[in-house]
């Protein structure tokens, strides 16, 4: 079902807010973004009081992008293995107290451009330990029939405050000075603190003990990679940042040097880009419905760059705030859509970890741009920076046309749940290892190519869920007999593995297994490797973790 037929089946695009614990948190979040635009509008413009340099200025965008490029997968991470919850939680106290520290610096006049850069760096890091949880919690919070709505929602949030939060941060920087719009930051994230910390989430037992952190981490890069379709929105949303990134960054220069305005003028520039981006958001659905998403981000990228180029063209308040609303919308679009790609390419199990990725793309990508064309309005001018990003994103289509986005449905990421138990005869932990899987078919010789073309996307199936060292085997002796192998490091990983899989997965084995001309008869050989140094030497040597499992779910 499209995104707008679920809003119409459930009551309209604002459906969620009747669900009490999701209005409590989205009004909250609304607040606290309202508190992070006006941070970044201080921070700017503070820092053009004490810096000179554009790079300076434009750094400003990067500190508080580039900790959600590095802090985000980690916390995707931690919010697909523990209470999100608790997670979000603590990302909000974190930037509290580090906006609250900043406030008081500034206020006491010992804030320098670094020290200013070092806390929004701060502050960004514990929105990024947040941003996974909250993302990733909302399936919790509503219905699975409301869930698109939700998401749309969040991101209206967002974008709502971008509509006004830059003009209020202007005046309040105008009015007050930077000291207190810091200060406005810290205290507005305190009303989402509260909403999480009243919402009595319902814990659902899980099939499996969660995994290693580091095992985590792992796992949700190497599925990104080993997923075309993730790896490839990946891509795009980084070089759509990397070529964007001035609309933003550079806004406070085009307010000063090119319009010749104050904080107020800057402030009404992102307003504008926030309205556009609000506008932008609500046309999600319809877009993607009519004329996809590949044809859609290409005409959006022409559009952003054609503005941009405006922008550096104007010298008039009201056409630059055009451009900016124009750029805006099709910014906002474009990452929407982008979003949507990869919540629908990425199953369950690693939904936080996909959108963690996604934000690291997109973040790091505004994060370098900031700075590249931070560096070329100072080397040549303001202008030129703007003409040259507006260069950089109408090529965008072109890099779209070598890697299309994928067209997906949410019905491929279902989870399927494997039948049977494996057999097991001996006493086993978590960490035994590492485990050797076989299995055989029996395959007509006639049809080896076809076969094997399928088990190339057996592959892909067992690599990013998880396996490692796969290779495909035909006997000498007996063509007609091929062995699959792979290996997974633990015990535990194995069993994480076989609770990992999708129709998508089901769908890809039972074409490969289709050749098998013993296709009821599945022989599988999971064996246990001993390398030298993996048993205790003796049989009475203690064990330093006791948590052997003769064997561990399905």
């Amino acid at each position: 079902m499209a995104q707008g037929e679920v809003a119409q089946a459930t009551g309209g695009s604002f459906a969620p807010l009747r669900e009490p614990v999701f209005r409590r948190i989205w009004t909250a979040s609304l607040l606290s973004n309202f508190g992070q635009l006006i941070l970044g509008v201080g921070a700017a413009w503070e820092m053009t009081r004490m810096s000179a340099s554009p790079s300076m200025v434009a750094l400003v965008q990067t500190a508080l992008m580039l900790p959600l490029m590095l802090v985000t997968l980690p916390a995707g991470a931690f919010a697909d293995m523990f209470d999100r919850r608790r997670i979000a939680m603590s990302g909000l106290a974190f930037s509290m107290a580090c906006a609250a520290l900043l406030t008081f610096l500034a206020w006491t006049g010992h804030s320098s451009p670094w020290m200013l850069l070092a806390f929004c760096s701060l502050i960004g890091a514990g929105v990024a330990l947040y941003s996974p949880a909250w993302q990733a919690s909302i399936s919790e919070q509503v219905g699975p029939r409301l869930l698109p709505a939700a998401v749309a929602l969040g991101t209206i949030s967002y974008n709502v405050a971008r509509s006004f939060g830059p003009a209020l941060g202007g005046i309040i920087v105008l009015a007050a000075g930077a000291h207190a719009a810091f200060a406005i930051n810290a205290i507005c994230y305190l009303p989402l603190f509260l909403a999480f910390f009243a919402w009595q989430r319902r814990h659902v037992p899980a099939r499996l003990p969660p995994e290693q952190f580091h095992r985590a981490m792992v796992s949700g890069m190497r599925y990104a990679l080993h997923a075309g379709a993730i790896r490839t929105v990946l891509l795009r949303a980084f070089l759509f940042g990397l070529a964007g990134a001035s609309a933003s960054a550079l806004a406070p220069l085009v307010a000063k040097d090119l319009l010749g305005g104050d904080a107020s003028v800057y402030g009404l520039l992102l307003g504008a880009s926030g309205v556009g981006a609000v506008l932008g958001a609500l046309l999600v659905g319809p877009c993607r419905d009519r004329f996809g998403t590949q044809r859609t981000t290409a005409v959006l990228a022409l559009v952003s760059g054609l503005a941009l180029a405006l922008v550096g063209v104007s010298r008039h308040v009201p056409l630059t705030c055009l451009a900016l609303l124009v750029a805006g919308g099709a910014n906002i679009l474009t990452i929407a859509l982008f979003n949507v790609a990869v919540q629908l390419s990425a199953p369950r199990w690693v939904t936080a970890r996909a959108l963690s990725l996604f934000s690291s793309a997109l973040t790091g990508g505004i994060a370098i741009g900031a700075l590249l064309w931070g560096l070329v309005a100072q080397s040549w001018s303001v202008d030129i920076a703007m003409y040259g990003s507006g260069l950089a994103l109408a090529i965008l289509p072109l890099v779209g046309w070598l890697l299309p986005l994928p067209e997906t449905s949410e019905a491929d990421v279902e989870p399927f749940i494997i039948a049977g138990e494996p057999e097991v005869g001996m006493a086993l932990t978590r960490r035994s290892g590492p485990v050797i899987i076989e299995i055989d078919y029996d395959v007509d010789p006639d049809q080896a190519r076809d076969f094997y073309a399928a088990m190339v996307e057996v592959q892909r199936t067992r690599m990013r869920n998880g396996g490692f060292n796969w290779s495909i085997a035909r006997d000498i002796a007996n063509p007609a007999l091929w062995t699959e192998r792979y290996q997974c490091p633990t015990w535990g990983d194995y069993l994480h593995m076989r609770d990992r899989f999708t129709q998508a997965d089901k769908l890809a084995q039972q074409v490969a297994r289709a050749f098998d001309r013993k296709a009821g008869e599945v022989r599988v050989r999971r064996r246990l490797e001993r390398p030298f140094g993996s048993v205790r030497w003796r049989a009475d040597s203690p064990d330093p973790r006791q948590d052997t499992i003769g064997y561990l779910g399905p």
